[in-house]
């Protein structure tokens, strides 16, 4: 029978026989068939001949593909084979490219690099908070783009726009990010260069310097006391041990054994294993937090589960506590209370304030320095490598000198 032009009536028409598979050839288009199953699935094909083997290539289902949509990408598939091309290779080609794209788009290298490297080798916190930077402000620009394509002038405007919005360091820490992401991009040869060659970031940042005076350590002291826990007394203890923020907050109780708390390797940010003696206050503000149940044991958590992080806030109900007290100080003293300000402040000043501290009180530089766990300085190089002399002795000794001076300083409210 002569084949006929297909219609889309005659498309709709054509019902199926259970004995066999009809293919009805369109006269429109020579090498063009509906195929319709004995079950009724209908879709569409052409059939070809390349290098003198016969060859048959699916277009697609009916109704997804109409008729007019069919015939079209039917005779550019029988134009690629008048060319000496197969339709079938190219199709496949093309998947496979499209495959290499959707790896090489900044979304699937920005989870790939959380998980093959921030969260293996990140210390807790660090990889989550770098995920977030790629995650707000580098996904949502770039995400859906290959990270090849992406030029320096994109990254110039990237931070541009960060810094014209108002971000200081915070542009900083995008820009870091950022290229630290493209550097692992270039190690797994997922691109051939990085555009932040040459590139510095938007801000000079210069090391902060700010050392709380005795009026702050008393006014921090007693609001501390005044928000309560977990915030209060975690600040508390901040100031007594010296230690980083994250290695307060995320304290478990394993790690305490006595006056001895042992900062495990992981948890610290030279990963290398740290004792902290803890002085009587110390041991006063842990004795008295409550204990909340959880398998982690948590010191500083409300849920048990995880130990708190909201410290924006936190640091904010802080710094309010402060501020209503020094206010009810001057108003008591016959001040103006309305003319009281305080200096702004970070958590990390607590530190700084009492290493300082610990030197004013004559505590020699490689005490503090092994206090602080740090491993430069006094205790860098080929001493820090071969003195495995923990100074534990000596740390005892000066925080514990360092403790009685904030009691001095705090007076009544020091516990």
């Amino acid at each position: 029978m002569a084949a006929k032009v297909l219609t889309v009536q005659s498309v709709e028409r054509h019902k199926p026989r259970p004995e066999a598979r009809l293919e009805i050839p369109d006269a429109a288009l020579p090498g063009f068939y509906l195929i319709v199953q004995p079950s009724g699935f209908k879709s569409w094909a052409i059939r070809y001949r390349i290098a003198g083997r016969p060859r048959k290539h699916t277009i697609g289902p009916y109704p997804l593909f109409d008729l007019v949509t069919a015939r079209a990408r039917a005779r550019e598939a029988l134009q690629l084979v008048a060319l000496g091309q197969d339709p079938i290779l190219v199709k496949k080609a093309t998947a496979e490219a499209a495959k290499v794209a959707a790896e090489d788009r900044v979304e699937r290298v920005v989870t790939l690099y959380v998980e093959r490297h921030l969260k293996p080798n990140g210390k807790p916190g660090y990889a989550e908070t770098q995920e977030g930077l790629l995650r707000n402000h580098i996904v949502p620009r770039w995400g859906q783009r290959r990270i090849g394509d992406v030029t320096k002038r994109e990254v110039v405007a990237l931070i541009d726009g960060l810094t014209d919005a108002g971000m200081t360091t915070g542009a900083n820490r995008v820009f870091a990010a950022t290229r630290a992401l493209f550097n692992f991009a270039l190690r797994r040869e997922l691109i051939a260069t990085t555009p932040f060659l040459g590139l510095k970031p938007p801000l000079a940042e210069t090391s902060r310097d700010r050392v709380l005076t005795e009026a702050e350590v008393r006014l921090v002291w007693r609001a501390a006391d005044a928000i309560g826990f977990p915030f209060g007394p975690a600040a508390q203890l901040l100031l007594l041990t010296a230690q980083r923020r994250d290695e307060v907050i995320r304290m478990v109780r394993s790690e305490v054994d006595g006056d001895l708390w042992t900062l495990p390797a992981e948890r610290t940010k030279n990963s290398l294993e740290h004792l902290v003696p803890l002085a009587p206050p110390a041991l006063s503000i842990l004795n008295a937090v409550p204990r909340i149940a959880g398998a982690a044991g948590y010191v500083f958590t409300r849920s048990g589960d995880a130990p708190m992080s909201d410290y924006t806030t936190t640091k904010a109900r802080l710094d309010k506590a402060m501020l209503a007290i020094a206010r009810e100080d001057a108003e008591a003293a016959g001040q103006d209370p309305g003319s009281v300000e305080l200096k702004p402040w970070r958590l990390h000043d607590l530190r700084r304030t009492a290493s300082t501290g610990m030197a004013r009180l004559g505590i020699p530089l490689h005490v503090t320095e092994a206090v602080l766990n740090h491993r430069s300085g006094t205790l860098g190089g080929l001493a820090g490598i071969y003195n495995r002399y923990a100074y534990l002795d000596e740390k005892r000794a000066a925080l514990a000198t360092w403790a009685e001076h904030v009691e001095a300083i705090v007076g009544e409210a020091a516990r």
